[in-house]
């Protein structure tokens, strides 16, 4: 197996330009195929950051996002009265009643207009969420027009770096905190006192109930009796597996347009690999009638000839493995399909993508050498050293 492996990469060395140019197409298509998969889990793994499997969130029934959602004041507090939510020194419950609102706000760089989640918290709204910290000044005071904006909405949105204004809901309100919420859906968003709020728009009902459960057993419990109550008409389901659902949708659709478009380029980085071991074979015909004639079978030409094109795919795999995992350090933004405002978010590369993009740069040229390593095989011997 040495012999083969050492013979095959010998004959990719010799043919540097022929070997660089395919190589290079089939990374081409891997480094489509990795930033896909990779801008997929980007997105799942924002969305799943941002919630906490030890806390509760309580919805309407049948809500599908936060915006959809409605709970009224005496069914959050029906909710909040649960005996399974944690109590804090002050003998409380551990939760927060919390309103979303969407508004319109101008980019920095072009000025064009994009949604942006406000979020109406309560008094332990960041003590429910150990991932957010204050980066700078200081949390809204309750009662305030006052606002706490995410570094991400900061850095892309006009009007939200601190000491800015903001106006809407004909009212003046002044950013005085910046939230650093690493690669979680909250540093996309504004937070403000839910009461405020509230009154801005002209509303009388929260969007949520955020609770922290006494114990993970405790969330069958609790589940069950806001399922049952018949003065909630609302659900219960752990934070991290809401936002997780939050993002499939938009993650299945980056999936299926990534592999789509990596099956369509894909057949071009084969047909290279082909006409590239195609060629191989009518140049090293004669080479291969050698061989034969010195006692090589023809299953051993056939390995040496699909471990070539394999090298190939190989080296084509890791180039465009590579190249994608420098994604990393960017962050793109697009709108939530569930909530319809703007989310940053990175790309995420996994051992799993990796495995699965250099299995595709292999498996294009395990294809794109097949026919070509076939054809080598059956040489025929005296027509090959007649063609010496």
């Amino acid at each position: 197996m040495a012999s083969l492996f050492s013979y095959s990469l010998r004959n990719l060395l010799a043919r540097r330009l022929t070997t660089a140019l395919t190589a290079g197409g089939m990374a081409l298509v891997v480094f489509v195929f990795a930033a896909v998969l990779m801008l997929a889990e980007g997105l799942r793994s924002a969305l799943v950051q941002t919630g906490s499997p030890g806390n509760a969130v309580v919805l309407r029934k049948g809500s599908k996002s936060e915006i959809e959602s409605v709970l009224d004041r005496s069914q959050a507090a029906v909710a909040e009265s649960r005996p399974e939510i944690a109590r804090g020194p002050d003998g409380l419950p551990v939760a927060a009643r919390e309103t979303i609102v969407l508004i319109s706000l101008n980019k920095r760089s072009t000025g064009a207009v994009s949604n942006v989640t406000i979020r109406g918290i309560g008094p332990r709204s960041l003590e429910l969420r150990p991932q957010v910290r204050l980066a700078a000044g200081r949390m809204p005071r309750p009662g305030s027009l006052e606002i706490a904006a995410g570094q991400g909405v900061s850095r892309r949105f006009k009007g939200t770096a601190l000491g800015e204004k903001l106006r809407f809901a004909q009212r003046e309100w002044t950013v005085v905190g910046l939230l650093s919420a690493g690669n979680t859906a909250f540093d996309s968003e504004l937070w403000t006192d839910a009461d405020q709020l509230m009154d801005a728009f002209r509303r009388d009902v929260y969007t949520l109930l955020l609770a922290r459960l006494a114990s993970p057993a405790a969330f069958e419990s609790f589940r069950a009796a806001v399922d049952t109550d018949p003065r909630l008409q609302a659900e219960a389901k752990i934070e991290s597996v809401f936002y997780e659902e939050q993002s499939e949708m938009m993650a299945l659709f980056l999936r299926i347009m990534g592999i789509s478009l990596t099956a369509i380029f894909s057949l071009g980085a084969m047909i290279g690999a082909m006409i590239t071991m195609h060629a191989a074979v009518a140049n090293r015909t004669a080479e291969i009638g050698t061989l034969r004639a010195l006692g090589f079978q023809r299953r051993t030409i056939l390995r040496a000839f699909i471990l070539e094109a394999l090298l190939l795919g190989l080296l084509g795999g890791a180039a465009g493995l590579a190249a994608a995992s420098g994604l990393q350090f960017f962050t793109i933004s697009t709108v939530n399909f569930q909530t319809f405002s703007e989310l940053a978010f990175g790309f995420s590369l996994t051992p799993g993508i990796a495995a699965a993009s250099l299995g595709f740069g292999l498996l294009m040229g395990l294809l794109g050498g097949l026919i070509p390593a076939v054809r080598a095989s059956r040489v025929n011997i005296v027509d090959a050293l007649r063609a010496a």
